[in-house]
């Protein structure tokens, strides 16, 4: 029971925060385009927002080990907030800085929610290690859920609401300040090794360079995550001129991908017993 206790709190602080960042995805670049911007402009836009989590991707790690991971959590609420209320301008320069934080904001989304609750876990309350995979099974179950929903409420509100592409925006805001609010006031703070960050950086490109097997999975995985972002940007302009609903074909992307997840994860520990390659 104390375990389910803090595993709920955990989820009642991070859910609402991935609900917000899905509900960012599918009407971006409709509404980029509605501002009247070229299709040159609208991707500087979006490599603003990659480029920033690229970057202080470098560096995050170390950044909430020694800010807090709690203030870590409730920082990427205040973050990703400003960014959606920075799609409200018209400006070139207000919507980059937006995509700026927007980039900061989903890096720290990433790294300090899962770090603050692997140190509870196994610091604060002494949980089983083996009990992690539950909570995580978990997020990524309710994930999917949220990712699909996001799609049909942005359609919802941009359809329903005068405010058009810029509403899933607006209504991502309050779910950002009720994770930011209840993370802040219910959890408690912890921290991390406090290591310079040229050592870190240093560390991850030794442990890159001394194991191939893992320099080629990070070399795969950076081409596929490249793949996906280029899709990210295209996906709009090629399905748009067919009046094809964004926020729907949205949903079934995230189905289809959650799907592919289920067959998997099936697939490696059902009967078939499939061996990843």
């Amino acid at each position: 029971p104390a375990f389910r206790r803090f595993q709920r709190e955990f989820l009642l602080g991070y859910l609402p925060a991935l609900a917000a960042d899905w509900l960012q995805g599918p009407l971006l670049f409709q509404l980029l385009q509605s501002r009247g911007f070229l299709r040159s402009q609208i991707a500087a836009l979006y490599s603003c927002g990659f480029a920033s989590n690229v970057v202080f991707g470098l560096v995050s790690g170390v950044f909430v080990d020694r800010l807090g991971r709690k203030k870590s959590c409730v920082l990427s609420s205040g973050l990703c907030s400003a960014s959606c209320l920075l799609q409200l301008s018209r400006d070139f320069l207000a919507l980059a800085a937006g995509r700026v934080l927007a980039g900061l904001g989903t890096s720290l989304l990433f790294c300090a929610f899962e770090s603050w609750y692997v140190h509870e876990h196994l610091e604060r309350h002494d949980f089983p290690a083996e009990w992690i995979p539950d909570t995580f099974s978990r997020v990524a179950l309710w994930n999917s859920g949220l990712a699909v929903a996001a799609g049909l409420v942005a359609e919802l509100v941009a359809e329903g609401l005068v405010l058009g592409p810029v509403a899933p925006f607006l209504v991502a805001v309050p779910f950002l300040v009720l994770s930011g609010i209840f993370a802040g006031k219910n959890w408690d703070e912890n921290y991390g090794k406090n290591r310079p960050c040229g050592k870190a950086c240093g560390e991850g490109l030794r442990g890159l360079v001394s194991d191939p097997r893992a320099l080629l999975l990070g070399l795969v995985q950076a081409l596929v995550e490249s793949i996906l972002l280029i899709f990210a940007f295209l996906w709009t302009p090629v399905l748009e001129p067919h009046g094809i609903p964004l926020g729907i074909a949205f949903s079934g992307f995230t189905a289809a991908s959650a799907a592919g997840s289920a067959l998997f994860r099936r697939g490696v520990s059902g009967r078939l017993r499939l061996q990843p390659l």
